[in-house]
């Protein structure tokens, strides 16, 4: 990470260790989605060269997961020479219910905000002051609206029995996560939309959740020591259910991805 948004263009995928990556589709789609928005040019042949890559990776360690995460992780950065870079690693346990800070949002011009791109060090270092107050994760405010986590895009449950996440055309990432559970939330009775998520709209939340390819599905509980919901409710228990059987069903290879 160089300080200069159009340095890099990134994304972070679930590995299972070996040549397959889950929804590896989705990952791709949102690579030329957002290389577009930062005017950036990805290889003709990226599916080939990440795979290729991908076979020659060492297994950066044991699993410490369960499953409900997926064992290991890739970041998968492309520089505007083309040049393609993998670094695997091993996925990491959380608690079984989160607490979160909160953080002003990084600001960027143009099309940077709500993108993977290469000036990705204030998401670092917003992780890091969150383990320093002995929390897991920050969650950024635009003023008084949530627009992102640091590692996460953050969803409650309102009492109106609707779930909200932040607009990704206010700044939110365009999660891959929420991509993949959402049919399954909605199906099970929980509508999903997008909005400006108000400080007023976290505290009589009836529950939150976090989600991400690291995190896969996980309960959140406080927010700067406050209480939020109830936690491990209805909509943990049914976008856990969606996590877990996409964790069974979408893990692709490149034969997968080109058939």
């Amino acid at each position: 990470m160089t300080g200069d948004p159009r340095s890099e263009i990134f994304t972070t995928v679930a590995w299972d260790g070996g040549t397959r990556l889950l929804a590896a589709d989705l990952h791709f789609a949102r690579f030329h989605r957002h290389a577009e928005r930062l005017e950036f040019n990805l290889p003709d042949n990226l599916p080939e060269i990440v795979f290729e890559a991908l076979s020659m990776a060492e297994i950066p360690g044991e699993p410490v997961v369960v499953e409900n995460q997926a064992p290991y992780l890739v970041k998968i950065g492309i520089k505007p020479s083309g040049e393609v870079e993998l670094i695997p690693r091993v996925n990491g346990k959380w608690p079984s219910l989160m607490t979160a800070i909160s953080r002003a949002a990084p600001l960027w011009d143009g099309e940077g905000r709500g993108t993977k791109h290469g000036d990705w060090q204030p998401y670092i270092d917003a992780r890091e002051i969150a383990k320093e107050h002995g929390a897991e994760i920050s969650l950024l405010f635009d003023e008084d609206s949530l627009v992102d986590g640091d590692r996460c895009m953050p969803v409650l449950l309102d009492s109106d029995g609707v779930a909200y996440y932040p607009k990704p055309s206010e700044g939110a990432l365009d999660s891959i996560t929420l991509e993949q559970i959402r049919e399954g939330i909605e199906s099970a009775g929980i509508p999903i939309r997008e909005a400006r998520l108000t400080l007023s709209m976290l505290l009589r939340a009836s529950e939150m959740v976090v989600l991400g390819s690291g995190l896969g599905v996980q309960a959140l509980g406080e927010i700067d020591g406050r209480v939020i919901g109830q936690p491990h409710g209805r909509l943990y228990q049914v976008a856990l259910a969606a996590w877990m059987k996409r964790l069974q069903t979408a893990w692709m290879s490149l034969e997968d991805l080109e058939g």
